[in-house]
Formats: structure tokens, C-alpha cells, sequence
């Protein structure tokens, strides 16, 4: 009897406990059925998860345009070539869906991708793989390689979409772009120039689609999706003209035959600041990357600048009431603080006027003239101008360079450009002042930054002034000097190499020392930075010009003839020489639209104007020139034509300018390769011989006397 009320308790405690289980179980139900969360786990969002999935739309990287709109960075098409290699892909055998033969398949992509056919096979022989990507040469590929390798009609082969960045114009400018180029995470990002300084505006965002999928990952058709569309970046538009920057260009591809170390060039607008053109080398290419140095010359090279601070120290005293051009000085020698200060022409000139002394370019004249100013007033007078000081420049990595003084020794040589460092950057501010009466503007490079899907101007650069630093006089009064020192029969001045009979350039030469690694300054004819600043037309000017050139080879007559070729270039492409003897404008000739014009009357045209038509395609009408209508040319420019032909023949341009040649390369839009210096002397595609438009084009270029003995053989 006891053993049974032992069995009825327990099945009572049992019966309890299963109760309170179910309880539990209730419990914990209605909680999950309310609650967002459980243990911290979003369990509706997991839930869907596993039924939905969510894919990227990419933002369009905005382009950077010119000041004439030629598309100077871009995004466009690019392929990843890949292999399909899982069998079960092919369920009809007549159509085959992964690769068959490997090693024809191997043979035959191997010279387009430019790998070894050993390589693509090993890629192709891979085992327990579906596909394959086919890199490295099949990564990145244009439309045009694509078309390509579809025509060999290679079973498996595909091609998976994505974009690239392009600069259209290889090395051209490349410092001031910069580059972009996809990172880890997929995206197009900047790392140099106006990529990098204005990658945030130029990206744009990424939009997704969230949808339903099926168990095999595809989309369900009729089922909702969520779009959250992409905002493409914003266009960014320079202040510079492509045309003024191939003259720049072709500058320094010519002081590449002078051994140099480093050079770079700048011209602005004289009136508003704004950059219109910078080059300089070493350079690269930013669609090949081969990059020396990271640091662009404009903002961040800082050196001793030299005797183009003459042109300030002398306005510093003109302006403090100082100066007085007809007073006389021993010229030679002076002595500061137990220093030798010399003038280049260490016996000097005799007794000479301080006049004479800033054409002369006279060390110890500016010694003088600073010592009456005084370390506080020239100090202050160098940093109004912007030295020792960033110009705000939409560049990045600008530099600030140092104009401190504290000894009498570090005043004189201030003076004279030693002691002190700036960048290219910071003269071109300076230099502002000569040509907007005393204040400096500060310079530019932006000229509007646009939505292109709304055609919204979110930003516009502008003239901005900084500081009034001299009066209209005292910059008269420079100015003059300025020209006296280029334009003008002294044997002796230091600027006569500049003149020009097309218009009037003024401007001050310089010649700078620099520190070696053991803390001394270099010596001899050829280990110093030269430089020169000016400004042209004097009378009206338009145009600032800013160079300087590290360990030149050549003499100073060498570089005033190649400098004095570019503003001369300038000058008749705007159309603004002043010299009267001049000025007969039958030697301008505006270009005309041809397009669409038949050829032969567009040849007659261009040839009793006395220009040169070098027409390429045997097709009957022009579909594309070389220079834009009401371009400005002198008698005797080749202007180049496209016709519509099935094939193009390369013409004779053996001797030929390198700026002319790459006018050619950009007619037909095949891409280049330059070296060398001077003329061209030889191309990968033979004169007489057909252009692949497909392939880039091999340019050497030479000196003049190689390139007219190779022309005189060729003709």
C-alpha cells in the first residue's frame, strides 16, 4: 500500500514538472513572437537574410575636363577575361560552354594578352575549379582587345564588366590630375593631384538593390525590391588649355637633352591667377604608373630661388621710398659681417647705377638696398607677397618654403635669393602683383566643379585678391627694369636671350646655389638652379611665365631660346603680339571648320592661306581636324585631317616637331609613347605602312642633326 501512494506522489511530480515545462516553453514563445531580439539577435533580419540578397550599383567616377573641354581623366569600359572550365556547363555538345581545347585556346589568346601560352595554360589546367581569371594580362582589357578575342570565337571564354580609370592624353599634365585607381575594397580612389585632393566630390556613392532570391540565388521574379539608386561624382573642370600645356610639354621634353636633374614650367592668367598650364620632369604616365617621385614640383619642390627676388627686393625698397635709379655704387664686392658678398662678374662693373644694377643683375646693388630696408621691413614686405606661407592652391602636399632672417649676413644673401627657399608656387602669387597693380592674386587651378546629372555649378573658382603690396608707380617702375633687362643692346644685361621680336616680354633671370649632403653650397657652371620669371605682353599683360631648372647642361642662351619659343607659341595661338613690326595679321590665319567638307576643297582652302594640310585616309570628306574652329596659326602650320576611310597610311613624319606628331596620335586616337628629345627620328609604324588603330604608338625623337640626315635619306 505504501509502495503505491510512493508511485501516485511521483507521477503527481512528474506531471508538474511537465507542466511547468510547457509553461516555460509558452513563455519563451510569446517572447520571441514580440520581442526584436533574442540573446542579441535580430531574428526577423536573419530571417531575411537567407532569402534575400543585396547587389551593388557603382557610382560613375566624375571626369576632369580642361578649359576647353577636352576630357583629361576619365572612366570607362573595362573587361577581366575569364575561363569557364566545370564541364556540366555544356549539356549540348555541338555548343560547347567551357573550354574544350586548352591548348589552342592557350595558343590563341596568348599574343592579345600578352602572356605565354605555358602560362594560360596552367591557368586552364587547373583542377576542381569553375572558372578561372585569366590574369594578369587578361585583367583590365579595353573594348576593343574584348571584340578581339570574341572573333576568335574560343568556346568558354567570357568576360566579366567592370571600369577603369583613362587619362587620354598619357603624360600630359600629370602632376596637376594625378591618378586613380581601384583599391582593395573595389572603389576608384585618387592617390595624387586633383584625383586625390578632390576624390570625395569625384567618387560619387554606391547604390544598392535588395531583392528575394530563390534557392539557387536568382532573383524571384514579381517579388518587391528595394532600389537605393547610386549618386555618380561630380565633373571637375581645370583653368587649364590643353594647347598652352603641349607647348609646355614639348619644353621640357626638350630640356631633357640637357642632363638636367629636374625642371618645371608654369604659365597663369596675369589678371586673375588662374593656372592655364604646368609641366614638368621627372614625369609619368598615369595609366602606367612608372612613378620616380611623388612630389609635384609646383607646390612642393622648395629651394633657393635666386636672383628672380631681385625683382621684389628692389620693389621692397622702390616702395619704401629707398630706391633711387640713377645713384651710383661701387659695383664687385661688399662685405657683410666679415662675409665677401660678390657680384657674378666678381670685379664688377666700375661705379654703375642701381638701374643698371638689376639688369646687370648685381648681387651687391640688392645687398645695398636691403640694408636700408632692414631684416623687419623686407621680411614683411616677402611674406605679404605669400612667401613662407601656403598660396591655398587646390593642390595637395603644398609646401610652405622659409624667408627667416636674423643675422645682417642672412639679410644681404635674402636679397639676392640665398638664405630663403620657395616653390614655383608661391613666385607665381608673387608675380601677380606686377600685373594687377600692386595686389597679388591668389592663384587657381579649379574653374568649376558641375553635377552632371543636373548640370548644377557646385563650385566655381574665381580671382580672389590677397594683399596690396605695392603702388601702380613702384610696379611701373619694375616693370620697367624688367624690360630693360631683356629688351635691350647691352652685351651685359642678363635677359637678352628672352627677347622676342613677336611681342614684349619682360622678365629677371636667376641663378641659384643649393646645398649638397655635406652642407655646402655646390659651385661651377652647371650644378645651380636657373630660373626666370615674367610676365608678357609688358603694356597689357596677359600671361605670367614661371621656370626653373635644376643642374642645366646647356648655356643661357639655350634656355632663353627654348623659353622665349614657348611664349612666342602662346602668343600667336591667342593672337597677342604687340611689336609693330609684327603685326601684319595676313601671317595669322584662323582655322576654320572643315568637317564634313569635302577634301579636296578644304586642301585648296588651307593651301592658298599658306598653311599645310597633311590628310590622312583616301575617303573623299573630313570627319575630324586636328586644331578647333577659330584657332589662331601662323603661315606655314600643318593642320591635320581625318577622312572617312576604311584604312590610314602613316604619313612622312620623319623631322617632324614632337608637338606635331602627337597632333597626329590624337587625330586618330591611338594611344602614345615619346622618348628622347627633338625631332622625331623614328616610329614603330613605318612611314607609308597602315595604322592599327588598336596598337600605341612608338615615338623617338632625337637632335636635329641625327633627325635631318635620317629625313634627307627618307626623302
Amino acid at each position: 500500500m505504501k509502495q503505491k501512494n510512493n508511485c501516485v506522489k511521483l507521477n503527481e511530480y512528474f506531471l508538474i514538472v511537465i507542466v511547468l515545462l510547457f509553461v516555460l516553453i509558452a513563455i519563451k514563445i510569446v517572447y520571441v513572437a514580440v520581442s526584436p531580439t533574442v540573446d542579441g539577435i535580430d531574428l526577423k533580419a536573419l530571417a531575411l537574410s537567407n532569402r534575400t540578397a543585396e547587389k551593388i550599383i557603382r557610382s560613375k567616377r566624375g571626369s576632369i575636363y580642361d578649359a576647353n573641354n577636352e576630357v583629361l581623366a576619365q572612366d570607362v569600359k573595362s573587361y577581366t577575361v575569364i575561363a569557364y572550365l566545370e564541364e556540366s556547363r555544356t549539356t549540348d555538345p555541338d555548343n560547347p560552354n567551357h573550354v574544350i581545347e586548352k591548348e589552342r585556346t592557350s595558343q590563341e589568346l596568348s599574343p592579345l594578352l600578352n602572356m605565354s601560352a605555358e602560362y594560360i595554360l596552367s591557368l586552364l589546367k587547373k583542377e576542381n575549379l569553375y572558372q578561372v581569371e585569366l590574369g594578369p594580362g587578361g585583367r583590365g582589357i579595353t573594348e576593343l582587345k574584348k571584340q578581339a578575342i570574341e572573333a576568335l570565337d574560343l568556346p568558354g571564354i567570357d568576360f566579366i564588366e567592370d571600369s577603369k580609370r583613362d587619362y587620354p592624353n598619357g603624360d600630359f599634365a600629370s602632376y596637376i590630375i594625378g591618378y586613380a585607381r581601384r583599391n582593395d575594397q573595389g572603389q576608384i580612389a585618387g592617390e595624387m593631384g586633383i584625383e586625390a585632393k578632390f576624390d570625395e566630390k569625384l567618387k560619387g556613392q554606391n547604390g544598392k538593390i535588395i531583392y528575394e532570391k530563390d534557392a539557387y540565388g536568382y532573383k524571384m521574379a514579381g517579388k518587391p525590391e528595394m532600389v537605393t539608386p547610386a549618386v555618380n561624382g561630380y565633373d571637375i573642370y581645370l583653368t587649364l588649355d590643353s594647347n598652352i600645356q603641349m607647348y609646355l610639354e614639348n619644353f621640357i621634353m626638350e630640356l631633357e637633352g640637357y642632363n638636367i636633374d629636374w625642371a618645371t614650367i608654369t604659365i597663369a592668367d596675369a589678371k586673375t591667377g588662374a593656372i592655364v598650364g604646368s609641366a614638368s620632369t621627372p614625369s609619368f604616365n598615369p595609366n602606367i604608373l612608372e612613378i620616380k617621385n611623388y612630389n609635384n614640383p609646383l607646390t612642393s619642390y622648395i629651394y633657393e630661388p635666386g636672383s628672380t627676388m631681385k625683382i621684389f627686393s628692389f620693389m621692397a625698397a622702390i616702395e619704401n621710398g629707398l630706391y633711387n635709379g640713377e645713384e651710383t655704387y661701387p659695383s664687385g664686392n661688399i662685405i657683410v659681417d666679415n662675409f665677401k658678398i660678390s657680384d657674378w662678374n666678381t670685379h664688377g662693373w666700375g661705379t654703375i647705377t642701381f638701374d643698371t644694377g638689376f639688369t646687370y643683375s648685381s648681387n651687391t646693388a640688392a645687398v645695398r638696398l636691403a640694408q636700408r630696408l632692414g631684416k623687419d621691413k623686407l621680411t614683411d614686405f616677402y611674406e605679404k607677397l605669400g612667401f613662407a606661407q601656403k598660396t591655398g592652391i587646390e593642390l595637395p602636399n603644398e609646401y610652405n618654403g622659409e624667408v627667416g632672417m636674423v643675422y645682417e649676413s642672412e639679410l644681404a644673401s635674402a636679397s639676392y635669393g640665398q638664405g630663403i627657399t620657395a616653390t614655383p608656387i608661391q613666385n607665381i602669387q608673387a608675380l601677380t602683383s606686377l600685373t594687377n597693380n600692386g595686389i597679388t592674386m591668389k592663384p587657381y587651378i579649379i574653374a568649376k566643379i558641375v553635377d552632371p546629372d543636373t548640370g548644377e555649378v557646385i563650385y566655381e573658382g574665381k580671382k580672389t585678391e590677397v594683399n596690396k603690396v605695392a603702388s601702380e608707380d613702384t610696379i611701373k617702375k619694375i616693370l620697367d627694369l624688367m624690360d630693360l633687362t631683356v629688351n635691350t643692346k647691352d652685351p651685359v644685361a642678363t635677359g637678352k636671350s628672352y627677347h622676342t621680336d613677336v611681342l614684349t616680354l619682360v622678365g629677371k633671370t636667376g641663378t641659384a646655389q643649393y646645398t649638397m649632403a655635406n652642407g655646402k653650397y655646390t659651385s661651377g657652371s652647371y650644378k645651380n638652379i636657373r630660373s626666370f620669371s615674367g610676365v608678357f605682353p609688358k603694356d597689357n599683360p596677359e600671361y605670367i611665365i614661371y621656370l626653373s631648372v635644376k643642374d642645366f647642361g646647356g648655356t643661357a642662351t639655350n634656355l632663353g631660346n627654348l623659353t622665349k619659343s614657348v611664349v612666342e607659341s602662346i602668343a600667336k595661338y591667342k593672337n597677342i603680339e604687340d611689336r609693330e613690326s609684327d603685326t601684319d595679321q595676313t601671317k595669322i590665319i584662323t582655322i576654320n571648320n572643315y568637317i564634313n567638307r569635302s577634301k579636296n576643297s578644304v586642301i585648296s582652302e588651307l593651301e592658298s592661306q599658306g598653311l599645310i594640310p597633311i590628310v590622312v585616309g583616301n575617303g573623299e570628306t573630313i570627319i575630324r581636324q586636328s586644331l578647333s574652329k577659330n584657332t589662331k596659326v601662323i603661315i606655314g602650320t600643318k593642320v591635320f585631317l581625318m577622312t572617312n576611310a576604311a584604312e590610314y597610311i602613316m604619313p612622312k613624319a620623319i623631322g617632324w616637331n614632337s608637338s606635331e606628331i602627337i597632333s597626329l596620335a590624337n587625330l586618330l586616337k591611338i594611344k602614345y609613347n615619346i622618348s628622347g628629345y627633338g625631332k622625331v627620328s623614328n616610329l614603330s609604324i613605318a612611314p607609308g605602312s597602315i595604322i592599327d588603330l588598336n596598337s600605341v604608338l612608338e615615338i623617338t625623337l632625337d637632335n636635329r642633326s641625327v633627325v635631318n640626315e635620317k629625313e634627307n635619306k627618307t626623302n
